[in-house]
């Protein structure tokens, strides 16, 4: 097997479970913000449209047709339009408020820590490279206990690039000082974790937790962290 020396994580949706940490924050919010007697009646809608929303406009950020502050307050503006709340005023709060939350949510992944503790002891060097903010991803890493593991922490911000364009897996590269053969990325998103860095010519493990079939052939593929120690 080919000897891989650094693996780079993608962090939302692979390590830390974003749908779990942003639902409790979102519900948080409805709590403190009082949304149902504002007309929102069912939690469970309000978050489903509220990730599809997010889904869609993350989307249009890593094509570069929105700027990043449109993005955190829109998302929960479409989302009270779903449910006729045409009030900007308290979308731009919930965008503030929900950014101040989220990265201080701890749930990750069964196994994410283990996993991770695992790699290290075989001397594996451990980077992220994530298309999060900078202040939010690192305030993540800090309270949910992953910041230890990783040598180098790549975001869309510091990068001033996103996956799946091959200068953040470039930059990614020279800031680890790694070659493209003994580097191999690990992520959730098949389009921009896996075939961006297929495109760019580096391994990839396809983090496969809802057990989707793949668009390709990836060179890897698990649906649980601990089925990594069959890799490495």
């Amino acid at each position: 097997m080919k000897k891989y020396r650094h693996l780079f994580f993608d962090l939302d949706h692979t390590l830390w479970d974003f749908e779990a940490n942003s639902r409790q924050t979102l519900q948080e919010l409805y709590t403190n913000l009082q949304l149902e007697q504002r007309g929102i009646n069912n939690f469970d809608l309000f978050h489903k449209n509220y990730l599809q929303h997010n889904d869609r406009l993350w989307d249009k950020y890593r094509k570069g047709i929105i700027k990043v502050d449109e993005l955190r307050w829109k998302r929960m503006h479409l989302t009270l339009l779903d449910f006729k709340i045409g009030d900007e005023a308290l979308a731009h709060q919930m965008g503030v408020l929900f950014l101040d939350s989220l990265p201080t949510r701890k749930l990750l992944f069964p196994y994410a820590i283990e996993i991770l503790q695992y790699l290290q002891a075989k001397n594996y060097q451990l980077h992220l490279i994530t298309n999060g903010f900078e202040k939010t991803q690192q305030s993540k890493l800090l309270n949910s206990g992953l910041q230890p593991f990783f040598k180098e922490i790549i975001t869309s911000e510091g990068s001033n690039s996103l996956k799946p364009h091959a200068a953040i897996f470039e930059y990614a590269l020279k800031a680890a000082n790694a070659s493209l053969e003994e580097s191999i990325m690990l992520g959730d998103d098949f389009e921009v974790d896996i075939l961006g860095a297929k495109n760019f010519g580096m391994d990839q493990v396809y983090i496969n937790h809802v057990n989707k079939a793949p668009l390709q052939q990836p060179t890897f593929m698990v649906t649980s962290l601990k089925e990594l120690e069959g890799i490495f």
